[in-house]
C-alpha cells in the first residue's frame, strides 16, 4: 500500500530540488552574460516554469520507486553569449544546477547539526530532501550526453589545449544528440534486469555515496545513507 504522506513529500522534494537545479543553471548563465533564459521568463524559483512533460513523469515514477529521478526543461543558454564562451561557458552552467543540489542538502545538514535532532514530519522531510537533493546532483553528474556531468568534460577537454583532448571532445560531441536515447536504454535495462542491480544504479551510487561522505564531512554529521 502506498504511503500517501511519504509520496507527497518526495514528490515535494524532487519539485523543489529541481527548480532550484534548473534556477541556477539560468542565474549562473546570466551572471556569465547570457540573457536567453532571462528573457524567456526561466530566471525563476516557480517550478512551473522549469518542469518537463517527460521529466516531470520520471518524478512521480521516482515518487512511487522511492528513487529520486528526474529533470526539468533544460536552460536556455547560447554558449556563444557567455563569458567564457563555448564549451568553458557551458561547463560553468552545468556545474551550477548540480552544486545548487548540493548547496540545499549541505544546508540542511547544518541546521541538523546546529539546530539540534529534527523528529517526527519534520525530520522525515528533511532527511528526504538532503537524499533526494544528493541523489539529484549525483545523477546529473555523471558524464552521460544529455547530463550536466557530460557538459563539464566536454569544458574541461576544451580547456586543454593537447590534440588528444581535442580529438577525445570531437568523438564524444558525436555522442551527444544520442543522449536521450542512451539514458532510455539504461533506464529500461533496469526495468527488465532480475536478480542484480541495475546499470545506471550501478553508475550513480559510487557518485552518490561519494557526495553524501563529503556534505557529511562539511557539515560535521553522519550521513548513513
Amino acid at each position: 500500500m502506498i504511503n500517501l504522506l511519504s509520496l507527497g513529500v518526495t514528490l515535494g522534494v524532487l519539485v523543489v530540488g529541481i527548480t532550484v537545479h534548473e534556477f541556477t543553471h539560468c542565474l549562473v548563465a546570466r551572471m556569465l552574460g547570457d540573457r536567453t533564459a532571462e528573457r524567456m521568463g526561466r530566471l525563476t524559483l516557480n517550478p512551473l516554469a522549469h518542469l518537463d512533460p517527460m521529466g516531470t513523469l520520471m518524478i512521480l515514477i521516482s515518487a512511487f520507486s522511492g528513487f529520486g529521478i528526474g529533470w526539468g526543461k533544460p536552460a536556455p543558454v547560447s554558449p556563444w553569449s557567455l563569458r567564457p564562451r563555448g564549451r568553458v561557458g557551458m561547463a560553468l552552467v552545468a556545474l551550477g544546477g548540480p552544486m545548487s543540489n548540493l548547496a540545499v542538502a549541505l544546508l540542511l545538514a547544518l541546521v541538523v547539526r546546529f539546530g539540534g535532532p529534527v523528529t517526527g514530519l519534520a525530520g522525515f522531510v528533511v532527511f528526504q530532501a538532503v537524499v533526494l537533493n544528493v541523489a539529484l546532483a549525483a545523477f546529473n553528474l555523471l558524464p552521460l550526453p544529455m547530463l550536466d556531468g557530460f557538459h563539464v568534460l566536454m569544458g574541461v577537454l576544451a580547456s586543454i589545449r593537447a590534440r588528444w583532448a581535442y580529438s577525445l571532445g570531437g568523438q564524444l560531441a558525436r555522442l551527444e544528440p544520442h543522449g536521450p536515447m542512451i539514458l532510455l536504454i539504461l533506464v529500461m535495462l533496469g526495468a527488465v534486469m532480475r536478480g542484480g542491480p541495475a546499470p545506471l544504479t550501478l553508475l550513480i551510487m559510487p557518485v552518490f555515496r561519494a557526495l553524501a561522505r563529503l556534505v557529511g564531512m562539511v557539515a560535521g554529521v553522519g550521513l548513513y545513507l
